[in-house]
């Protein structure tokens, strides 16, 4: 099977380079001013270069579009006059309901259409990742052929009925999981000081806090700014996430103990029941990867970010250990943060008390309520413009330190997901 990759950017480079290493015939492009680096890079394993997206469609048994969620309609309508007869088509945007519309309107009526989502950035290989796979116009043996390839390369396989199953669960596994992330990070700009500096933010889970949000921002706006922006059900989940925070910071301010300390106790009883298999995340792991001081030297925090996280779920009727089948990274360690205070209960009290009755907190909680805003607004609005300025000025602002958390938070992870 020929295989032709239309865009080599960060993830797809990871994936035309292991289908190459794993045997398989493969050809891509990219933009012109790119070409002399892709081939110093791409060559050597045998994949070949070519001009334009139109010879890469003609030749290819396979044909991926790689490329930026808000350019895709764009490159398709280019190069979906080229299809090899028979092809099988696929894309790897993030958020399927605008991909599939544009194939339907695009892709002549033989080509096969079996798409994917890889749920992992460009910094890890395919092998032992989670790779979501949909069969939406193909027959047995084309579906089997995309099975073979991606066993081929070691992808942790999951395969979906339904595009619109995947972007409900991405709604939750990565456009509010990012958004949690972003609000913090914009929250601690706005604030003006680096929060591995700060004794409310050292040690256990505000280390996984820090690193996850460190990862995010050492990434491309556009790729977030699509995932939240084009999935119609992510506008759904954010605001209520958005609405739960502003709820929780008012009983907060408002000091009503009470109806805070039920409305966290009926969520924790809801998202946490006892049959839930645990993610059980590793204290000494956890304590391991700080930037700064010392977690003895930890003052308490009203971890608002996954009190509201948790509060969300509760009222959207989700349950999160459902959505690990399409699982990230960042998403299970969510989750698993979340887990970790909520079933701590010296930790969560902790956590309420602070969250009512501790001042010294109060203003940082004040900038991530307000930055959930920001970020919600953003995303209602469908601002992509907006939204990628917004995630570049935070991103400049912990520029210094991107690289260093994102091999971090890589060490995090691996080690992590072992224990």
């Amino acid at each position: 099977m020929n295989i032709g990759m239309i865009g080599l950017g960060d993830m797809g480079r990871v994936y035309a380079k292991a289908f190459a290493k794993a045997g398989y015939t493969v050809c891509g492009c990219d933009l012109p001013q790119n070409r002399e680096a892709l081939e110093n890079e791409l060559q050597p394993l045998g994949i070949q270069l070519l001009d334009d997206g139109k010879q890469v469609a003609r030749i290819s048994d396979l044909l991926i579009y790689s490329v930026e969620a808000d350019r895709m309609e764009q490159v398709v309508a280019e190069c979906s006059g080229s299809t090899k007869y028979g092809a099988i088509v696929a894309g790897q945007t993030s958020v399927k309901h605008p991909e599939i519309a544009i194939f339907e309107k695009y892709l002549p009526a033989d080509a096969q259409i079996v798409t994917f989502h890889a749920m992992h950035g460009g910094g890890f290989e395919p092998a032992g990742q989670k790779l979501i796979l949909m069969r939406y116009r193909a027959d047995d043996t084309t579906y089997q052929r995309m099975l073979d390839l991606f066993t081929a390369i070691g992808s942790d396989l999951v395969e979906l009925d339904d595009y619109h199953e995947h972007d409900k669960i991405v709604a939750d596994t990565q456009a509010v999981t990012h958004v949690g992330f972003e609000s913090m990070g914009t929250a601690w700009a706005s604030a003006g000081f680096f929060p591995w500096e700060n004794a409310s933010y050292l040690g256990g889970i505000d280390n996984v806090k820090i690193l996850i949000t460190l990862r995010i921002f050492s990434y491309k706006a556009h790729v977030y700014a699509g995932l939240a922006i084009l999935n119609p059900y992510a506008r759904q989940q954010v605001r209520r996430y958005a609405q739960s925070e502003s709820e929780l910071f008012k009983l907060m301010i408002q000091e009503e103990e009470d109806a805070f300390r039920d409305r966290l106790y009926r969520a924790r009883d809801f998202v946490f029941h006892e049959s839930r298999r645990p993610i059980m995340l590793n204290d000494a792991v956890m304590d391991e990867f700080t930037f700064h001081g010392s977690s003895t030297e930890r003052k308490p925090n009203s971890h608002l970010s996954i009190l509201s996280m948790v509060d969300a779920w509760y009222h959207l009727g989700i349950n999160p250990y459902d959505n690990l089948v399409g699982q990230t990274p960042p998403f299970r360690l969510r989750l698993g943060i979340a887990e970790y205070l909520f079933k701590n209960e010296d930790l969560l009290e902790e956590s309420i008390q602070t969250a009512l009755y501790d001042k010294s907190i109060r203003g940082d909680d004040l900038e991530f309520h307000s930055a959930v805003r920001e970020w919600s607004s953003i995303i209602n609005y469908g601002d992509m413009e907006g939204y990628k300025k917004h995630f570049n000025q935070v991103q400049a602002f912990f520029k210094d330190r991107l690289e260093e958390g994102q091999k971090h938070s890589a060490d995090m992870i691996r080690r992590l997901m072992r224990s």
